[in-house]
């Protein structure tokens, strides 16, 4: 019985573990992504306003 506890719980922490990993890699992926965008200049389009005014 102290054998299936000791396993579930190492499949526990493993699961905890990899969980943490995986969402740390995607934190990291977007801060790159983020990191690439600062080093271009201002990517919004320009809008230019054609209404008449009033």
């Amino acid at each position: 019985m102290k054998i299936i506890i000791l396993l579930f719980a190492i499949a526990l922490a493993l699961g905890v573990t990899l969980k943490k990993s995986a969402s740390d890699m995607k934190e990291i992926s977007i801060r790159k992504e983020l990191n690439t965008f600062k080093q271009h200049g201002n990517l919004l389009p320009v809008v230019e306003v054609v209404a008449p005014r009033s």
